[in-house]
């Protein structure tokens, strides 16, 4: 684990994250996420597998980030400017542009925070990791008062979430429901696994249990891949995807309503693919998922668009576009 930062702004460039192999298990164990990427052995079951071994959680990282940010917030005094404007919405635009595999040095530049008042006060941070001088991941994190994304869904007509069958298609509508039982265990282990100080969400002795933003959103991981199992009977071995980005926006206050034993139901709906929703200068078509987080009164805690490709179709793009250079 990395020690505690308590000064941040000399550090945030300068200090090495390592994920080790344990780091992913405790992660994907209290996520569901049984993608065989992950897995310290399975990974050599996918075909063409390019990356040599499991690699870490798109959500572990995005962890990793929020902990970041938020002893960035302490340090600046952010936090105050967030609840006197009532800054609720927490949103991450996250690029994956290459995978991070165990015991490798990362480093983390969180950018100077932007305060923009037009059209609504936002606060701003870009956010880079780079690994043996290269960007593997690109970002923003955004506070504001309203969501950034997908504001405009309506799931108000949708039935009792509660009575449903657990894995199934919601009547009348596009989605499929998973439903889970979160608990503090599990969020503790997502912390540790994605470097974050678990002390600072749970506290037994203080009476301290605050869920972290991205704990929820990671259970989409497993609700995708339940979905693919069941309803496509995707083969994860021959077929693998990967992530190419992740767009969230988290209700905050909402999230304090989150206590252990809850349930959690995640609606997940993929849309067509389409020739206007492609990989970055590339002709490869995306695969993209809403996904929401509802709690057990129906209040939505998460929005999150979800974007991936299929690796045969990744590395058949680059081996063309390196080709076409030489």
């Amino acid at each position: 684990m990395q020690p505690f930062i308590t000064d941040i702004s000399k550090v945030m460039t300068e200090q090495p994250f390592i994920f080790n192999q344990i780091h992913i298990e405790a992660a994907r164990n209290a996520s569901d996420d049984f993608n065989l990427f992950h897995d310290k052995h399975k990974w050599l079951q996918i075909t063409h597998n390019p990356f040599k071994g499991p690699i870490v959680l798109g959500f572990q990282l995005n962890a990793m980030i929020e902990y970041q940010l938020y002893l960035y917030r302490n340090a600046h005094h952010e936090n105050r400017i967030i609840s006197e404007n009532g800054l609720r919405f927490s949103n991450y635009q996250i690029t994956y542009v290459n995978a991070v595999r165990p015991d490798r040095e990362l480093f983390l530049d969180i950018k100077k925070t932007i305060n923009k008042t037009i059209p609504e006060l936002t606060l701003s941070n870009r956010i880079a990791i780079k690994s043996d001088n290269k960007i593997v991941l690109l970002g923003s994190k955004k506070e504001t008062q309203k969501p950034l994304f997908l504001a405009d869904t309506d799931l108000s007509s949708l039935p009792d979430l509660n009575a449903l069958a657990e894995c199934s298609r919601v009547p009348g509508s596009d989605f499929f429901l998973k439903r889970k039982i979160v608990n503090n265990g599990n969020a503790k282990n997502f912390l540790s696994g994605s470097l974050a100080e678990q002390s600072d969400y749970f506290d037994e002795i203080d009476g301290l249990a605050e869920y972290p933003e991205m704990f929820p959103c990671s259970l989409t991981s497993g609700a995708l891949l339940k979905k693919a199992q069941i309803e496509d009977q995707h083969d994860f071995k021959r077929n693998p995807m990967v992530y190419t980005s992740h767009s969230l926006s988290v209700n905050r206050e909402h999230l304090r309503l989150l206590k252990n034993n809850h349930k959690l139901h995640i609606l997940v709906k993929q849309l067509p693919e389409s020739k206007s929703r492609t990989l970055n200068n590339t002709d490869i078509m995306l695969r993209v998922y809403e996904c929401y987080g509802l709690l057990e009164n129906a209040k939505v805690l998460f929005r999150a668009r979800l974007c991936l490709v299929p690796l045969e179709k990744l590395l058949n793009g680059l081996n063309n576009r390196q080709s076409q250079k030489t």
